[in-house]
């Protein structure tokens, strides 16, 4: 059936289903290997209590997010879990060659199957200089501009379908289809479903297109949400993958049992993006650190602004404004991000929206 593993399922009061996006935050005074421990924890907890997916996003050359390799923390992850669909929030494409994409995702497929998402990005996921060193070529926009090319290729080897008189055609992403057609093969049903991500409308109308399922970053592109999933929805053919839009936003929200202590995490994530925004990426600072920093006018301008998106507070607090943005976006999908210093924040906060739309308990 058209759209199985891409609709999730509504559980409990909440508005539409519920994911959750992992940057792998690495705190001051945590070490990487807290974090990718917490990840397993969050994984855990949204596993039993009813969270869709879990998606992991890639980033690069930033101390305080761990995630640079989103199939290897996929692949954790999966030896830790046993139902919750597992994927890229996501794979910068244009970073790497389709076919070590196809063959890491057809490697997660293998060991999770039926239930690994493979979504894809077009921007670098950090900076020039860093996206440069990855892709060794300093011609950043033409690797964009080639995204559609990439993203053609990609699915060719996924389905081990290029045509005859190609040259990847005697070419096979490994495991894959091509083991079902060797004597004796037997070959898994399952393909990783492919996703669009973005934060403008660029992926937005290609996803539409293509009739593939749409993610946008309305946590750190607010203002082209609406606009985005309007342009989605328009551009919108019928596919073999889905027969009507179906589209996710990653929205930034956390819970915490004080009000004023959701304030004191929130603004420690703040400041540290301000400190990747000015160029001085470093760890998530404690709340500490935060109340304790000068903010020039500049930044408190920009705090306000960045603040001004993230939904938090007490869980009804939460609740209420991931109804009202799941109302004002109509948004098929909910996916929740929640950036603090300490990873039992981060646990405690999916467990108290959890709570607060009584997803049931495994």
């Amino acid at each position: 059936m058209r759209g199985d593993g891409i609709r999730g399922e509504r559980h409990g009061t909440a508005p539409v289903p519920l994911s959750v996006l992992d940057l792998v935050t690495v705190g001051a005074g945590r070490t990487a290997t807290d974090a990718l421990r917490t990840s397993v924890e969050i994984a855990g907890l949204a596993e039993a209590r009813g969270y869709h997916r879990y998606w992991v996003a890639e980033h690069h050359s930033m101390p305080g997010v761990a995630s640079s390799s989103p199939a290897v923390i996929l692949a954790y992850l999966a030896a830790h879990t046993d139902r919750i669909r597992l994927g890229s929030g996501g794979v910068m494409l244009p970073n790497h060659a389709p076919l070590v994409i196809a063959e890491q995702f057809g490697t997660l497929e293998a060991m999770a199957p039926g239930r690994v998402d493979l979504g894809l990005g077009r921007a670098p996921g950090t900076d020039g200089a860093t996206a440069a060193a990855l892709r060794r070529s300093d011609r950043l926009s033409e690797g964009a501009d080639e995204f559609p090319q990439q993203l053609a290729e990609l699915t060719r080897f996924l389905d081990d379908d290029f045509p005859d008189g190609h040259p990847y055609r005697r070419i096979h992403a490994v495991p894959g289809p091509i083991q079902a057609t060797s004597p004796g093969g037997v070959q898994s049903p399952h393909r990783p479903p492919l996703w669009l991500l973005g934060s403008s409308g660029f992926s937005a109308r290609l996803a539409g297109v293509l009739g593939l399922p749409f993610a946008f970053a309305h946590h750190f592109s607010a203002q082209n949400t609406v606009p985005a999933l309007d342009l989605y929805r328009e551009s919108f053919k019928p596919s073999a993958v889905l027969d009507a839009p179906y589209a996710l936003i990653g929205v930034s929200a956390l819970a915490t049992d004080d009000e004023n202590e959701a304030r004191r995490q929130v603004m420690a994530a703040a400041l540290n993006m301000v400190r990747l925004r000015t160029g001085r990426p470093g760890l998530v600072p404690t709340p500490e650190e935060a109340e304790a920093y000068e903010f020039n006018e500049m930044e408190r301008e920009f705090v306000a602004s960045w603040n001004a998106n993230v939904i938090h507070g007490t869980a009804d607090q939460v609740r209420t404004g991931l109804d009202d943005l799941a109302k004002r976006t109509g948004a098929d999908e909910l996916m929740i991000t929640g950036n603090a210093h300490g990873g039992d924040i981060r646990l405690r906060s999916y467990e108290l929206i959890a709570n607060a739309y009584g997803l049931p308990r495994a």
